[in-house]
């Protein structure tokens, strides 16, 4: 039985480290160095901030490490590593501004917005009335002008920016003002693009007319998986009172140790690479269409994020699409998202970015026998196996 389990495990990592090429805008790749803390003592241990639990002293010093960390990366007043995933930051965030009956504006999830907080996710679950932005499936991007006339019209009590489907920064200031006429709460999901925010490379949401920032800590931000959320200190402090008991009551510290040194990692190196995440993401987008593949938003240049998003129609074609590309060990998701967060952290450039689409292109247009393909991709991969910008390999 054990033998069995650990043997999954290996096999695991044998196929998806070495042999795989990683595409899934949703995933990242950890320092050695962040991952091994995952399983250090501290995932066995317990704290309360009621001080319930003795044996703590340094557990609390990695907290409060890790939020003036959070701090300085993000330029917020106030820090919070304990949301357990960006699910449950959305949560904490949702019911600590807004009551039952209250409108929630947020990107549809017919648009590319976040399922988790749209008709049948945490609104529903909270009982909140949920409208989506006016929304430009050309552009990809929230119609700021519509947007501000809905606001002043619906009046919501709480505006969500971000989405699952993110190729560029929101329109935020503009919205914003109107947000504030309303008296509306204004929160960015960052979960896709939060390693983007931290490299300013993206657009900086709490400079913008934000309260508050969070999402996951495992997309473009290359930490453990998880949940931060950073604000200003209003705001901030009235989820910090809310988070202990009511969402979280042990945090797991092995994460937020392993998250503390991640924002390490992230306020040394974090602009150089976030600079070639975006480079990365633009170069293979190019490349692709010009194979004829279609990507979407070629007059705004494609992407200003992570993600390369090539539009198959919807999930059923999407689908084929990510089953044939996995043939050839090339993974990507079913709405046929491309990222290039993985493959940047694993020191990847434009010949890479090049060559990456070339396999795409025989694979899918080609139909080059997939063992071929399969076969090439493990020797490229093979030449990437050390994890960059961090401390140590």
């Amino acid at each position: 039985m054990i033998e069995e389990i650990l043997s999954l495990v290996r096999k695991h990592e044998d196929w998806r480290v070495k042999d795989c090429l990683n595409l899934i805008p949703s995933e990242n790749v950890m320092s050695p160095a962040v991952r091994s803390l995952l399983s250090s003592d501290l995932g066995h241990r317990y704290t309360s901030t009621d001080r319930f639990y003795m044996g703590t002293k340094f557990i609390d010093e990695i907290e409060l490490y890790g939020e003036k960390l959070a701090k300085q990366v993000f330029d917020a007043e106030t820090a919070d590593l304990r949301p357990l995933s960006g699910h449950i930051a959305n949560w904490i965030f949702l019911s600590t501004f807004a009551n039952p009956k209250d409108k929630v504006l947020c990107v549809s999830a017919d648009d590319g917005g976040y399922p988790g907080v749209w008709k049948e996710g945490l609104t529903s679950l909270l009982g909140h009335h949920v409208v989506g932005f006016p929304f430009s499936k050309t552009r990809m991007n929230i119609e700021a002008t519509e947007a501000v006339e809905l606001v002043l019209r619906e009046k919501p009590r709480i505006v969500v920016f971000g989405a699952s489907l993110f190729l560029f920064p929101h329109p935020v200031q503009e919205i914003t003002r109107a947000a504030s006429e309303v008296g509306a709460t204004i929160g960015y999901d960052g979960s896709h693009v939060l390693g983007l925010i931290a490299g300013k490379t993206f657009q900086q949401p709490l400079k913008e007319g934000a309260c508050i920032l969070y999402g996951s800590t495992h997309k473009s931000f290359f930490g453990p998986q998880g949940g931060i959320i950073v604000a200003d200190k209003q705001h901030g402090e009235s989820l910090k009172k809310r988070l202990f008991p009511m969402f979280v009551d042990n945090a797991h510290w092995n994460r937020i140790a392993a998250l503390t040194l991640a924002l390490a990692e992230m306020k040394t190196y974090g602009q150089k690479y976030a600079e070639q995440v975006v480079r990365n993401a633009q170069t293979l987008a190019k490349a692709l269409s010009d194979y004829g593949f279609p990507v979407m938003c070629p007059d705004d240049g494609f992407t200003q994020s992570h993600q390369v998003l090539l539009d198959y129609g919807g999930y059923k074609q999407g689908m084929k699409v990510a089953r044939n590309l996995e043939k050839g060990n090339i993974i990507a998701d079913c709405g046929v998202r491309l990222g290039t967060c993985e493959v940047t952290r694993r020191g990847m450039r434009k010949s890479e970015m090049e060559k990456i689409a070339e396999f795409i292109k025989r694979q899918l247009i080609d139909k080059d026998k997939g063992e071929k393909i399969k076969k090439e991709v493990i020797k490229f991969v093979r030449a990437f196996q050390r994890v960059e910008y961090c401390f140590m390999d």
